[in-house]
């Protein structure tokens, strides 16, 4: 999410910055703005909107320099608008800010002690007021004032900042954001993804978490926090603009599955108190009382946002134990649906623009139930309607057919009902502790399961045939079924179809044939013993098996192997090597709540998988749209 382009050589700049920006614009912003140092001190420029507004609001204001920085902001701490798009300006300091300020409320609150006056609602504007606070107790290079306010902050940062003291200077630096170095002739540039570079160099240096950099015409002088000195390798980019868009990745899609794991770390991010057993629930809105007195959670929602819905209320009546109920939106807004001023309606939605889920939330909050919002975009509709917001940070998602947001989405629902389970005394701290630390891990083993993308890419290919698809899971595992049937039919076109494992005797079981791909969701969960039973009468009916279990689940893999198979002194040998008619796909062993966030993530690469190699339009699949603002 956002954009950062800094340029500092012998051209005049503006254009240059605003160019770099326009390559960043797949990445999604909703203001953008500029610093440039024009030879009296630094000029700051910024605009709402896309950037033609900020083109038109430069033809008012021109800046002139060959010094400058840029940005395009996605809205995480304040909603959008010209204050609190950046750069953010403080005294001769103006900074632009990708990520997260993890103790921004600390430290806001210190600064406002000191006499501080703050013009935003912003994170970042804490950082530009820690650099000026540096200079002005004495730090004599902008080098050191930025090194001596970011050891003062914690959180996920790639910044850019310039000094109107320092006609020929920019400093950046970066934990947990992207950042990649330019060098150009006599020049040198800055970016947050490669696109943004390709128009003046193709050669680049990628920063590692904690380092330093110092631009100037003559190059760069890269430092860790600490100030020793390191050396990183210089690379050459041979993409093409359109291959750096998506990251050197085939397609938006793709890149947005292997970004799960950074998403749910910007989700998760501040939000976990590891030692309380608790989660920071400063923007939820939901007090202690009112936790209490909920006698029931409304969740409405459509689609994907559905399908984590449909988790979140085993999660709520698990760890809160408070009745729940999921609502398809537009089933909601054509009844005349019950609601009381004890009820919690979450309104899930991606876009936070949903128009049928919008239509609901203004029904339960015209009748006096409390609004909560988990939505992806700040200052959306629904959260606009809501008595608080949990926003998922999933960043902006430009394949249609959502990943990131799915997970994320999960993220911020678990969250919510260890908090409201805390808050009702349902939840001990111990339980508590377990369930944060096994969220805290879930980035780390997605990683894991998105190292096995390849066998998935295989199993895809023995199935390509596939006319129809069948999805079975129980517990948290039916909504990552009806996900994984969703993504299968949204960008592929094959038909498929989500169940419960249980209903499976009650109808599903007729369509089971040789020809029948089945895919079971199997870990070692609360479930596990009854969905093997499933796995075995699939087995007994000839379907084409796809196992997803838990690493090492030795009982699953037995099970795969045909009778007739001949049995290797090595399990794993033998399931590698099965008849084409059998699949596995293992996820590392997780605790049972944090399942879904794992085992989703080898359905949504087969569903890509089985899309690509047929050859559909994977990003912009036929007939959807990503946001549903209308009936």
């Amino acid at each position: 999410m956002c954009g950062i382009v800094a340029y500092v050589g012998g051209k005049d700049c503006a254009s240059i910055l605003v160019d770099g920006l326009r390559r960043l614009e797949y990445r999604g912003y909703d203001s953008a703005g500029l610093a440039v140092h024009t030879g009296r001190g630094v000029d700051i420029v910024r605009a709402v909107g896309k950037l033609n507004n900020l083109d038109i609001a430069l033809q008012k204001t021109p800046l002139k320099g060959t010094t400058g920085i840029g940005h395009t902001r996605w809205a995480t701490h304040g909603r959008p608008s010209e204050a609190n798009a950046h750069p953010h300006v403080a005294g001769d300091i103006a900074v632009v800010h990708n990520g997260i300020i993890e103790n921004h409320v600390a430290l806001r609150r210190a600064l406002e002690g000191k006499g501080v006056r703050f013009s935003s609602d912003t994170d970042t504007e804490i950082v530009a007021h820690l650099v000026d606070e540096a200079v002005r107790g004495g730090e004599s290079t902008l080098a050191g004032a930025v090194r001596a306010a970011l050891k003062q902050v914690t959180g996920a940062y790639a910044i850019a900042v310039v000094s109107s003291k320092k006609p020929t200077e920019i400093v950046v630096a970066k934990a947990e954001s992207p950042l990649v170095l330019g060098f150009g002739d006599g020049e040198m540039l800055a970016a947050s993804d490669i696109p943004a570079l390709l128009s003046h160099t193709r050669d680049v240096i990628f920063l590692q978490d904690g380092d330093m950099a110092l631009l100037s015409r003559e190059g760069v002088n890269i430092t860790k926090l600490d100030g020793s000195q390191v050396t990183r390798e210089k690379k050459r980019i041979d993409w093409s603009p359109t291959q750096a868009e998506k990251g050197g990745y085939k397609h938006f899609m793709l890149k947005e599955i292997h970004e799960q794991p950074r998403a749910i770390e910007d989700t998760l991010r501040g939000r976990l108190d590891v030692q309380a057993g608790d989660v920071v629930d400063e923007e939820l809105g939901i007090t202690e009382a009112l936790a209490k007195k909920i006698n029931r959670v409304y969740f409405v929602a459509c689609g994907t946002s559905a399908h984590s819905a449909m988790a979140g209320r085993y999660w709520i009546e698990q760890l809160a134990r408070i009745p729940s109920t999921v609502e398809i939106g537009s089933e909601v807004r054509y009844r005349e649906p019950v609601f009381t001023e004890n009820d919690l309606v979450v309104a899930v939605s991606q876009s936070g623009e949903t128009a049928d889920t919008l239509a609901a939330v203004k029904a339960a909050k015209a009748q006096g139930a409390t609004i909560l919002a988990v939505a992806n975009v700040i200052d959306s509709a629904i959260p606009r309607a809501s008595a608080g917001a949990l926003y998922t940070h999933a960043g902006p998602e430009i394949g249609v057919a959502s990943t990131k947001c799915f997970t994320t989405q999960l993220a911020a629902l678990l969250m919510l009902a260890i908090g409201l389970g805390r808050r009702r005394g349902t939840l001990s701290a111990s339980e508590a502790r377990r369930l944060v630390d096994a969220l805290s891990k879930v980035p780390h083993q997605m990683r894991e399961v998105l190292a096995k993308a390849d066998e998935v890419r295989h199993i895809a290919k023995r199935h390509i045939r596939a006319r129809d698809m069948l999805f079975l899971g129980r517990g948290t595992g039916f909504p990552v079924a009806l996900e994984g049937a969703l993504k299968l039919k949204e960008i592929s076109y094959i038909h498929a179809e989500g169940y419960a494992a249980g209903e499976m005797k009650h109808g599903p079981i007729a369509l089971i044939d040789s020809e029948m791909p089945v895919v079971v969701i199997c870990p070692r969960d609360v479930h596990y013993e009854k969905t093997l039973s499933n796995l075995q009468e699939v087995k007994a009916r000839e379907g084409q098996l796809i196992a997803i279990a838990t690493e090492g689940d030795r009982d699953v893999a037995r099970m795969l192997v045909p009778d007739e198979a001949p049995r290797s002194s090595s399990w794993r040998t033998s399931v590698t090597q099965l008849e084409p008619d059998v699949s596995l796909i293992e996820i590392p062993s997780a605790e049972p709540e944090v399942l879904p966030l794992l085992t989703v993530i080898p359905l949504q690469l087969l569903a890509y998988y089985m899309a690509d190699l047929k050859g559909t339009d994977v990003d912009q699949p036929r007939n959807l749209a990503k946001t549903v603002t209308v009936e």
